[in-house]
């Protein structure tokens, strides 16, 4: 794991997504900063690297100045910062918009080579939901800072740690039932954490066109309905798979609004979001902007990594399935 003496800068290092870009760039020699808002919780990507190859710093997008700092000498910059639901000062605008443009603008005045943006598919200024427009916004403020950089849209990504499959696992713990918003019939490509940190990585690195926009998907499209039944098979769960018309999916989220975001089933930006399929576009496969031509030739399929992670919600535990 010899450094090769360059430096990344890898915004949201910390992250379900982050931590992957910083192990694959510290694979590859990279000395790596993780420029994270809390770095004092972030200490344990440093065994991912040699030692002192991978340093957690401060950074917060909402503040220049110290963007500016976690940039400074990097040849590398990649911004993999995200929300999928507001917080206090961490709204929409601020991160996804506001804080791509800060991040472009201070890689570019600090002489960055590449620049990579993690957006998502479904990013549209013309949207319903907050997300995608400001999704879309961010990826203009960073081509208009950084025309060079490259802009990486995935579906919706799975992992260990994802806000998808380990919260309707979760919710399959203690109720009846699953609720299929919109009949179930929106589609996902799903595609695998480690797998968007490489292509992340090695558009970062040479892949890839400058100035394009990249779709990633996984090899399935799936609808709502099947990954859901998905997720029960997974955990070993039998759950009623209710039908629930998006209206009615808005008016729980709006009901389960003063609940914090970890426990609430959706918000109502979430349910515009599923009203659009979330597949990768014929235009992207035309032109050859997928995953494969960022050196994931071969994604992962969730029947090979997600039912690792989900034993944990079956009935009896994680273990009653071992045998001494």
């Amino acid at each position: 794991m010899a450094e090769n003496g360059k430096l990344a800068t890898v915004f949201g290092g910390s992250g379900f997504l982050g931590r992957h870009i910083v192990w694959s760039l510290a694979r590859r020699g990279y000395r790596v900063r993780a420029a994270v808002r809390r770095p004092d919780l972030a200490g344990y990507l440093q065994p991912m690297g040699a030692v002192g190859q991978i340093m957690p710093v401060q950074a917060n997008l909402r503040f220049a100045e110290s963007v500016a700092r976690a940039v400074e000498g990097a040849e590398i910059v990649i911004n993999a910062v995200g929300i999928l639901a507001p917080t206090g000062a961490q709204t929409f605008a601020s991160i996804h918009s506001e804080g791509a443009e800060r991040v472009a603008k201070a890689a570019k005045e600090a002489g960055a080579k590449r620049v990579v943006h993690i957006s998502a598919i479904g990013a549209d200024k013309a949207s319903s939901a907050k997300y995608a427009q400001t999704k879309a916004l961010g990826e203009e403020a960073t081509l208009s800072e950084f025309p060079g950089a490259i802009i990486l849209r995935p579906s919706i990504v799975f992992g260990q740690e994802d806000e998808f499959f380990n919260r309707f696992a979760a919710m399959a713990r203690i109720s009846p039932f699953l609720p299929l918003i919109g009949g179930g019939r929106t589609k996902f490509q799903p595609v695998y954490v480690g797998d968007v940190g490489h292509a992340a990585v090695a558009a970062a690195t040479g892949a890839g066109v400058p100035g394009s926009i990249y779709e990633l998907g996984g090899p399935e499209v799936l609808s709502f309905r099947q990954l859901l039944k998905a997720t029960l098979d997974y955990t070993e769960r039998k759950r009623l798979l209710l039908p629930l018309p998006f209206w009615a999916a808005k008016l729980m989220a709006i009901a389960t609004w003063p609940l914090p975001n970890a426990i609430r089933p959706m918000t109502v930006d979430q349910v515009r979001l599923l009203q659009s399929d979330n597949v990768v576009s014929d235009a992207a496969k035309r032109d050859g902007r997928t995953i494969a031509a960022l050196d994931v030739p071969h994604p992962a399929s969730i029947d090979g990594i997600v039912p690792g992670y989900l034993e944990r919600f079956r009935p009896r535990g994680q273990y009653a399935s071992y045998h001494p």
